[in-house]
């Protein structure tokens, strides 16, 4: 049982069947979607086989609300240079964070998932052990590039 980092199964799919919208406009979407990041415990189970948000195993404690916190600055996918070998890229332009909790117990994990479309699972993240009290927990974006964009479909 371990949390494992990756981009859901099930979103893979759903992006194919313009489930998700990233961006505002197109066919499908009038305007873009909201996403949200909750952090899991180091003993939680996450990882691709997730379909949707769950409770089960996220962190809880004074300042934390169940789900987590809402993304900003969800870009559009964006198309890399020619002979790239990454096909599409998205980042958040903003970090994520959480002011002012107090989480003792260990958590390494943030799952990022679509509160409009019913909670359905994006990805999975994962960084170092990490406890906090009464504090500010930030998770710095990567540079939004064909390289190190947070999502990628090579």
């Amino acid at each position: 049982m371990a949390n494992t980092q990756a981009m859901c199964t099930s979103f893979k799919v759903e992006l194919l069947n313009g489930i998700h919208g990233f961006g505002a406009g197109g066919p499908a979407h009038a305007s873009a979607d909201s996403f949200k990041a909750a952090l899991y415990l180091t003993s939680a189970t996450t990882n691709a086989a997730n379909t949707v948000f769950t409770a089960s195993g996220e962190v809880s404690g004074a300042g934390y609300t169940t789900g987590g916190v809402d993304l900003t600055g969800s870009p559009d996918w964006i198309a890399p240079t020619a002979g790239a070998t990454t096909t599409a890229y998205t980042t958040p332009t903003a970090s994520i964070v959480y002011t002012t909790v107090t989480l003792t117990t260990a958590f390494n994990c943030v799952m990022i998932y679509n509160s409009t479309q019913s909670n359905k699972a994006v990805s999975v993240h994962l960084f170092g052990d990490q406890t906090i009290t009464a504090g500010t927990f930030t998770l710095t974006m990567p540079t939004n590039n064909e390289t190190l964009g947070l999502l990628r479909i090579v």
